[in-house]
C-alpha cells in the first residue's frame, strides 16, 4: 500500500470550515469538510466517510486541491450531448421558421411545434419530440411571438378594399 499524498498546508482547518460554510455547492462544501478534517488528524477513511465519499475519492480531490487550491474542488464542465442537427441545418432550419410557413407546401398558416418537428423529420431528416423542438427554438433565439393567423380562403384584395376604406385620409 502506497503512503498517503501529502495535503498542502497553506489553509488551516478551520479556514477549510469556514470556506465550507459560506460555499452554496454542497459539492464542494462536503469536499472542503472532509479535507478539514483529514487536516485535523482524522483517518483519511473516517473522513472520507463523514463526507460520503470513498477513500480513493478523497485522494483524488487532495490532489486536485494541492494543484489547484479551492477552486479545483469544483465540477469540471461537461459536454453533455451533441446536437441532432449541424450548425448548417440549424441555419437553415431557422430561415426556414423566419421566412414563414407556406399554405400549400406546409399546410398550416403559422408555425406551431408540433409543425416545426414535422418539419424538421421531412426537410433534414432528424426527429425531434416537442421538449426538444423548444429547447432548438429556444437556443436558436427565437421568439414564441406569433404572427396573426389568416384563414386559407381568405381575399387579400378584399382586406386591402378594407383597409383603404375603413381609415380615409384628411
Amino acid at each position: 500500500m502506497g503512503a498517503a499524498v501529502a495535503i498542502r498546508t497553506d489553509m488551516e482547518a478551520g479556514e477549510l470550515r469556514h470556506l465550507a460554510r459560506r460555499e452554496r455547492d454542497g459539492r464542494v462544501a462536503a469536499r472542503l469538510i472532509a479535507l478539514g478534517n483529514v487536516l485535523d488528524g482524522m483517518s483519511r477513511e473516517a473522513a472520507a466517510r463523514a463526507a460520503g465519499m470513498d477513500r480513493q475519492t478523497l485522494r483524488d480531490w487532495v490532489i486536485r486541491f494541492n494543484a489547484e487550491g479551492v477552486a479545483g474542488l469544483r465540477d469540471q464542465p461537461r459536454s453533455g450531448r451533441p446536437t441532432r442537427m449541424t450548425e448548417g441545418q440549424q441555419a437553415a432550419f431557422k430561415a426556414v421558421v423566419l421566412r414563414g410557413p407556406d399554405r400549400e407546401r406546409d399546410g398550416v398558416s403559422s408555425w406551431r411545434i408540433v409543425d416545426l418537428c414535422r418539419v424538421a423529420e421531412e426537410r433534414f431528416g432528424v426527429s425531434y419530440g416537442e421538449s426538444g423542438m423548444l429547447r432548438l427554438v429556444k437556443s436558436l433565439d427565437l421568439s414564441w411571438q406569433k404572427t396573426r393567423p389568416s384563414h386559407p380562403r381568405a381575399d387579400r384584395a378584399a382586406q386591402e378594399r378594407f383597409k383603404k376604406g375603413a381609415f380615409p385620409q384628411p
